[in-house]
């Protein structure tokens, strides 16, 4: 074992083309890999949702139609964020006040932020995994360590690959919902058809649009989706979608790629569900100031812009303006 390992360690060092065959063929490998944990988590929470377990475990799918219409809280905003998220709990400062004063000026609404868009069982990187160990090094490193946290946006783009892949797709997208209609019941019994407006950055776009289908399958809700420089397909969730807003920064890239990538995006395919939802103005974009993707600069960076205005401000503001909330108030 000991001589294999120095083998290796000796060719290795033959070039930095070797080492970067290794880190490819570790990522193909890891892709291939990444619907198993999908298919484990529909092999045992799947069955229970299609009734073929004598005792399921309760799953809160179905609207509380005890709540009262009259009730001053009647819509929910759920929040999912970016790839370089490690669990559904660690919003960075700029995304809480964000979502803070969203609720401050939307008293109707409740907010949903403890969903992590990159697991289908809601499950943390840090949880009870295989790899949690690598994954806690590499949100925890410092220095020049920090660039460790790589992976972590790499194994969640794999997840991202997974929402919007028509194989594996329906199975982790149903997994999202599920744990959205939880963590919405958990901050308040759901009422009756409810409102619901999934907000996302980045690859929580798609994992928003793609559990659109099942929140309206399941809750017969009013869904709008707001996307802050979304990367996402032109498939799922627009069937379904009263809305969809896509604000994007003009400094921002990143968004240009779903556009290019997926061919369901290309004007030219014309019956996609993206480009029908388009053509009946169901979808609208707009740019919503010099945002860049991310950092200090992003949708929720903290910078002043040249006006003297946050980047997240700037970005409420642009929210604040879109004519879903009419209804709310």
């Amino acid at each position: 074992m000991w001589r294999l390992l120095v083998k290796l360690i000796f060719w290795l060092r033959g070039g930095s083309l070797k080492l970067l065959t290794i880190a490819l063929l570790i990522l193909l490998v890891w892709g291939t890999l990444s619907p198993v944990g999908t298919l484990i988590w529909w092999a045992d929470e799947g069955v229970q949702l299609l009734g073929l377990k004598t005792n399921p475990k309760v799953m809160p799918i179905s609207p509380n139609t005890s709540i009262s219409k009259s009730s001053q809280l009647n819509c929910y905003i759920v929040f999912l964020p970016g790839v370089g998220d490690f669990s559904a709990n660690q919003l960075t400062s700029g995304e809480e006040l964000f979502l803070d004063s969203l609720i401050a000026a939307h008293p109707s609404c409740i907010a949903v932020s403890d969903v992590f868009p990159y697991s289908a069982a809601n499950e943390s990187l840090g949880g009870k995994r295989v790899l949690a160990p690598l994954w806690n090094f590499a949100d925890r490193a410092q220095g020049w360590l920090a660039i460790s946290n790589v992976v972590i946006k790499i194994r969640n783009l794999w997840r991202f690959a997974i929402s919007a892949d028509p194989r594996y797709g329906p199975i982790y997208n149903q997994g999202i919902a599920t744990a959205i209609i939880e963590r919405m019941n958990a901050q308040q019994p759901i009422p009756e058809k409810p409102q619901i407006i999934l907000l996302g950055t980045s690859g929580g776009v798609q994992v928003a649009l793609g559990a659109a289908d099942y929140l309206k399958r399941n809750l017969e809700a009013d869904i709008a989706v707001v996307s802050l420089g979304g990367v996402f397909a032109g498939t799922n969730g627009f069937k379904v979608s009263d809305r969809v807003y896509h604000l994007h920064g003009e400094f921002d890239w990143v968004e240009n790629i779903g556009a290019i990538v997926f061919p369901s995006r290309w004007r030219w395919s014309v019956a996609s569900p993206f480009n029908q939802a388009r053509l009946q103005n169901r979808y609208t974009v707009a740019s919503s100031g010099a945002h860049a993707h991310d950092g200090a600069e992003g949708y929720f960076g903290e910078n002043l812009n040249n006006k003297g205005v946050t980047y997240v401000d700037l970005t409420l503001q642009q929210v604040n303006q879109l004519p879903i909330w009419s209804a709310k108030k």
